[in-house]
């Protein structure tokens, strides 16, 4: 699958604002509302495209990739490492396509934050994505709870480190 990487857009923050997962994942659906839009517009955001130019995904980093129960665990106290979210959309998940997507996003940061650690918080109950990321290279480093939607879910933070090995190849 070809990926472009961009700028979010108005556009592209409306469309997957209306994205809509099928349950247990329906915890990363939006509401389509003013609040999502202005979320993916902060500047935290890219979208993903296709080479047809429609959004099949996100990327993000900075404070939107936090969860705020990591804080209380330590998980963002290591000044080394940026903070890493993504979503694909709902229809392409599942379908093995997740580790290329993930290591796309990796590549992105990579480059926006050079010489950087990757950091991420993945909902514990989503281990399609725990395993994916574990493929990928990240390490879990703790677990942690944080009130979402009114519940206390259980989370994973784990982080990827470059090598001087995967740097130069």
């Amino acid at each position: 699958m070809e990926m472009r990487i961009q700028p979010m857009s108005p556009e592209f923050a409306a469309r997957i604002s209306t994205w809509r997962y099928p349950a247990p994942y329906d915890f990363y659906s939006m509401e389509a509302d003013e609040e999502d839009i202005s979320e993916l517009m902060n500047g935290d955001y890219a979208a993903v495209t296709d080479a047809a130019g429609n959004p099949f995904g996100f990327y993000c980093t900075g404070n939107s990739a936090r969860v705020a129960g990591g804080y209380g665990a330590g998980l963002y106290a290591d000044d080394t490492c940026v903070d890493y979210g993504l979503g694909m959309k709902p229809e392409l998940t599942g379908h093995g396509a997740g580790l290329d997507f993930v290591k796309g996003g990796m590549a992105y940061v990579s480059d926006k934050f050079p010489g950087m650690g990757i950091r991420l918080a993945v909902a514990k109950f989503n281990q399609r994505a725990v395993k994916v990321y574990s493929r990928a290279g990240f390490k879990e480093i703790c677990e942690f709870t944080s009130l979402v939607g009114g519940e206390n879910v259980l989370f994973t933070g784990m982080v990827y480190r470059f090598s001087e090995e995967t740097r130069t190849t």
